[in-house]
């Protein structure tokens, strides 16, 4: 895969269930290091295409090209083995195990047959510091007392731990107050930083306006725009979700992948 290829391409895809079209001849590029948000109304198709990504729903039609190559991910088992981590609203965090044995869940280490606390407690630790997330007083202290942006993190977290390449966050600062909002927002920007990819799904165009690179509007089942963030504003981003055509301005983005 050179510079110029994006890390994950999206060419003609389309899901029906029976005679609904959910998703109708999607293009998107998702390139490595960039936040790229996934904006539109209730019923646009967003979940819907992330799960089509993550390996939950084979495309009815269309390409996933991943790293160059053309993929088939029958299961989200097939997606996480690839790269591609996905952190849904739930988080699917255990409340009554701590912070190390959630980011380890799966993937414990051992030493003689038995758990390997001490290395496990030093990539978790070391992970959360790349990752800046300071906040954690205690990576033994369980999940279930933690906040909500706190939760984000970790569930962040155990996808780097896994060497994701692609992160998808559905909707991470839903219900969050203003810090924690900020401490989400920090973790998606530290994971660009790194170079992974980051696809954000949100209705909060004052997140998406902080830390996107790219943004992608859906509309119907169909992506209406893609661009770079600096061809946006949210008067022009709210036309496009709402009605699926480009306002009469200036700041309008093109229907497009490029840039």
């Amino acid at each position: 895969m050179n510079d110029a290829e994006p890390l994950l391409r999206l060419r003609g895809i389309g899901k029906s269930f029976g005679p609904v079209h959910a998703l109708t001849d999607i293009d998107l590029d998702i390139p490595a290091g960039q936040v790229t948000a996934l904006v539109g109304d209730n019923g646009a198709g967003k979940s819907t295409l992330i799960k089509t990504v993550a390996g939950i729903w084979e495309p009815s039609h269309g390409e996933i090209i991943w790293q160059g190559r053309p993929v088939h991910f029958r299961s989200p088992k097939d997606a996480t083995a690839a790269g591609i981590a996905t952190v849904y609203q739930d988080l699917a965090l255990a409340d009554n195990l701590d912070i190390v044995q959630n980011m380890m869940l799966g993937h414990e280490l051992l030493k003689t047959g038995l758990l390997d606390e001490i290395t496990m407690e030093k990539r978790a630790k070391q992970t959360l510091a790349d990752l800046r997330v300071t906040t954690v007083r205690n990576i033994r202290q369980p999940v279930g007392s933690l906040s909500g942006g706190q939760r984000q993190a970790i569930a962040v977290a155990k996808a780097v731990m896994l060497e994701a390449k692609l992160v998808i966050m559905d909707e991470p600062t839903a219900a969050l107050g203003v810090s924690q909002t900020a401490l989400v927002l920090e973790t998606i920007e530290q994971l660009a930083s790194r170079g992974i990819a980051v696809l954000v799904i949100s209705h909060n165009l004052t997140d998406v306006f902080r830390v996107a690179d790219r943004v992608a509007v859906l509309y119907l089942g169909r992506m209406v725009s893609s661009g770079p963030v600096a061809n946006y504003d949210t008067n022009s981003t709210v036309h496009w979700m709402t009605t699926g055509t480009a306002p009469n301005s200036q700041t309008a983005a093109p229907l497009s992948t490029e840039g």
